[in-house]
């Protein structure tokens, strides 16, 4: 479910890149959520991105994506961005 005032975009990516995908989607500073879905659409791990969201308060979700990368072969981001 997106908010008023936001787009969502999903991209395909497979579980080696994961990491470095999301780690450049938080640079930009542009996303509000991340969302990383299975190869049959299930939603596996749901990150909400603040703004001002940095540090050592972004490790625990980096581990988490970390761990999903390790299991995964293929997913797709579904990407929701503040307009």
């Amino acid at each position: 479910m997106t908010e008023e005032g936001a787009n969502t975009q999903k991209i395909e990516v497979k579980g080696e890149e994961l990491l470095s995908v999301i780690k450049e989607l938080v640079h930009k500073g542009n996303v509000r959520r991340v969302t990383i879905l299975n190869e049959e659409g299930d939603r596996i791990l749901e990150i909400p991105l603040t703004v001002g969201l940095v540090g050592a308060l972004l490790l625990p979700s980096l581990a988490a994506i970390g761990a999903v990368a390790a299991i995964v072969t293929k997913c797709t981001l579904e990407i929701e961005r503040v307009d």
